[in-house]
Formats: C-alpha cells, sequence, structure tokens
C-alpha cells in the first residue's frame, strides 16, 4: 500500500541535519547513485535501491521530478528472488545422478553434494525474476520530517541504512517515546524519569 492507496501504513521519521544546497541537485545524485539495479539476468539473490514515486520500475530522476515544493517524493525498492526449496531439491537430484552415471559412483560426497546445489542455485537465480516490492516516501527537507508508507521490520531497516548512506543523514523513527524527548520540551528531571519508564504488558 503506497501513498495514493486508499489504505496505508506508515511510518513516521525526524531527519536529523539538513540536505546541502543545492537542495535538488544533491538530491538527484543520490537517488541516481543508489538507484535498484536490475538483476533479472544476474545471480545476485537480493536488491535494495531508489526507484520513481511515478514509475517505479522505470527509474527516472532527471528534471526534479521528484520535487513538489517542500516535499520529495520518490520510493524504496526491494528486489527478490525465491526459488522453491523442492524446484532446487528436483534439479539437485537430476544433477546429481547425471554426475554418478557420468563417474560410475553409486553415492556421491558430501562436497561434492554442495557444489551441486550451489551450481543448481547459480543457474535457476539466473533464470528467474526477481519479486520487485515498492514503498513510498515522502520527504519534508524543510521541516525535518519523512513519512514511510510501510511498518515492515526489514522495508524500515532498509530504509535508514540507505537513506543515511546515501543522503548522510539520521533517520529516527517516530512514537510516543521519541516524540516526548524530542519534542515535548521536557524538563531533566522530567527526561530521567522518561528514562525509567518501561513498557507495560497487556496481556498475560
Amino acid at each position: 500500500m503506497g501513498l495514493l492507496s486508499s489504505r496505508a501504513s506508515i511510518t513516521c521519521y525526524r531527519v536529523e541535519g539538513k540536505v546541502p544546497k543545492p537542495v535538488t541537485e544533491t538530491v538527484e545524485a543520490g537517488l541516481k547513485q543508489y538507484a535498484i539495479r536490475n538483476i533479472d539476468n544476474d545471480p545476485a539473490e537480493k536488491a535494495v535501491g531508489w526507484t520513481s514515486f511515478a514509475n517505479p520500475f522505470v527509474p527516472v530522476f532527471s528534471n526534479a521530478s521528484f520535487m513538489y515544493g517542500h516535499y520529495i517524493i520518490f520510493a524504496l525498492r526491494m528486489d527478490k528472488k525465491s526459488v522453491p526449496a523442492k524446484v532446487v531439491k528436483k534439479y539437485c537430484m537430476a544433477e546429481a545422478e547425471k554426475r554418478m552415471q557420468k563417474t560410475g559412483q553409486t553415492t556421491l560426497a558430501k562436497n561434492e553434494k554442495k557444489q551441486i546445489k550451489e551450481k543448481v542455485l547459480h543457474e535457476l537465480t539466473l533464470r528467474i525474476p526477481a519479486t520487485p516490492n515498492t514503498y513510498d516516501l515522502v520527504w519534508n527537507y524543510e521541516g525535518g520530517r519523512l513519512w514511510f508508507f510501510s511498518n515492515m521490520k526489514g522495508a524500515n531497516e532498509e530504509l535508514e541504512t540507505l537513506f543515511a548512506k546515501t543522503f548522510s543523514l539520521r533517520l529516527i523513527r517516530l512514537f510516543p517515546y521519541t516524540i516526548a524527548d524530542l519534542e515535548a520540551g521536557l524538563s531533566d528531571t522530567e527526561r530521567d524519569a522518561l528514562f525509567k519508564l518501561s513498557p507495560t504488558n497487556f496481556m498475560e
């Protein structure tokens, strides 16, 4: 579910630091440098990178297409290949049988089975296309806020890592605790009390 969906899961972040000026050129350079790469004919099993909000399958970041006033809108894309275990087993057994017929062996050693599995996985990952998943984000670079349209742990972790690498800016996830600490204007005494709080378990 993304920015234009009728329902959405959103994680709010505070962006620590400012984008070096000129903003448009800085952001465009970062997005292009870490744009998603195509792994359909590559043995890689996973790729993570930036892509366009308007056209997530053909990343284009030229002509300030990601700028909307003080907002920057683009998307994180994660491409993954997943070969079913039964398919791997099928091809491994066929390859093992072929090797035993060729060599006259009746069984294969552990390292030979390992080599066969690695060969089969390599060949299969070259043949299957990657499944893409995209997650929109809206970044108010003047206000230091970013809204990421996912609550999935893996997607959020990839966002935080790639964002820091791309823009040298830190993302702080906002939830009641961090909002109180960072934005409630607490006194030292109140902040000490906040640090001593612990979660309440509402389920036994």
